[in-house]
């Protein structure tokens, strides 16, 4: 029997870089706690060289996000006719459909922190 293919380790690496190298440290600037980001940089640096590449960033766990997407929900995916594997199936297909949603959620919340809050308090 083939292995399937795993996007989810994947798919959790990019989504929380992108919240990690982003998102994060804006939400705290703009609680006022700049502090913390000025520790958190000085204390990982490579922080600051995945900030400054967060558009591509961004732009490749898009894109992850929405492989996994397509290949959760692709036409003519179908589970085996053995009862026991396709509960198997069934239950796999909930569990993935949840963590793309936690994914996309998490890329959303990301993406509104670090190129939404700047633009809204520019005004």
């Amino acid at each position: 029997m083939k292995k399937p293919r795993s996007w989810s380790w994947l798919l959790l690496f990019t989504t929380s870089g992108t919240l990690i190298c982003c998102a994060i440290p804006i939400t705290l600037v703009t609680l006022g706690l700049g502090a913390s980001v000025a520790t958190l940089a000085s204390s990982a640096p490579w922080l600051i060289t995945l900030s400054q590449y967060k558009g591509w960033m961004f732009a490749s766990s898009a894109v992850l996000i929405g492989l996994a997407y397509w290949a959760v929900h692709r036409p003519g995916r179908t589970c085996p006719s053995d009862p026991v594997l396709a509960a198997a199936c069934n239950r796999a297909d909930v569990l993935n459909r949840r963590f793309i949603m936690v994914s996309g959620g998490m890329w959303l919340i990301g993406f509104i922190a670090a190129f939404g809050l700047p633009l809204l308090l520019r005004f």
